[in-house]
């Protein structure tokens, strides 16, 4: 690894994942590994952040639906919407049964058709849902439970960038982070991972872990699906990865009474 990449890394990944202004450095694939490597990372600081955020309202007798809204709204606010954005272009692009090429362009159009409209409504309808239960818990519970679901949710991506994942198309994000992560480093992430979900659902442990291994599961056959239709992966495609494994960990934490 050259010089710097540790740091020029870890600057990509919080510019990458969060809004969070940071001084930008070497952009290159070395900083990608290291970048992608720390996706779950972000992840965990954004839930704590946001986790934060639902107990005070929580405190202050908020309802805890509109608690669980603000932790959502607090999701996009951080990282621009872009995940969101990239899993209404993937829904679209891979709901138009084009061609590869044509799936690609309507990927990069800016605007969402009514497949991506729908994805978004029923991802954050289920991940506000989701949440409200979440919120019940204890505050242990509450921040683990958003730390570990944001972070597979970045865990997804960092899965997604293993060595061996082509990218779809030559230019892009996809094309700067595609095939840089180990296995080991995801392996890491998900094992650190399900370690930590051990204390998001107290009344039944097992269960937080079987929630992130089945979040990553379903973004496998996600990705799998899409590198036979697109070719490999696209900045879009990291994005419908984050939130649909997100929002698949948060219903698996709410499914314990």
């Amino acid at each position: 690894m050259r010089p710097h990449a540790l740091a020029d890394g870890l600057r990509l990944a919080i510019t990458t994942f969060t809004v969070v202004p940071a001084r930008t450095g070497r952009i290159d694939r070395a900083a990608a590994t290291v970048a992608m490597s720390l996706a779950a990372g972000v992840g965990v600081a954004l839930g704590v952040a946001t986790g934060g955020l639902g107990l005070l309202m929580r405190y202050a007798d908020a309802p805890l639906p509109l608690a669980a809204v603000a932790v959502v709204a607090a999701w996009a606010l951080l990282t621009r919407g872009l995940h969101l954005d990239g899993l209404a272009d993937t829904v679209d692009a891979l709901g138009s049964y084009a061609g590869k090429e044509r799936a690609l362009e309507i990927m990069k159009r800016p605007d969402v058709g009514p497949f991506g409209v729908a994805a978004l409504v029923l991802v954050l309808l289920a991940q506000v849902t989701a949440i409200t239960r979440v919120l019940e818990r204890s505050p242990v519970a509450v921040l683990a439970g958003l730390a570990v679901a944001a972070g597979t949710g970045r865990a997804a991506a960092t899965w997604a960038c293993r060595r061996g994942v082509p990218a779809a198309r030559p230019g892009g994000l996809g094309a700067l982070v595609a095939g840089t992560v180990p296995p080991l480093a995801a392996l890491t992430a998900t094992v650190v991972l399900a370690a930590g979900a051990l204390l998001a659902v107290p009344e039944r442990p097992w269960l937080g872990p079987v929630a992130v291994v089945v979040a990553l599961g379903v973004v496998a056959l996600l990705l799998r699906h899409a590198r036979r239709r697109l070719g490999g992966v696209t900045g879009d495609l990291l994005g419908a990865a984050v939130e649909v494994a997100t929002t698949i960990t948060l219903v698996g934490f709410a499914l314990s009474p």
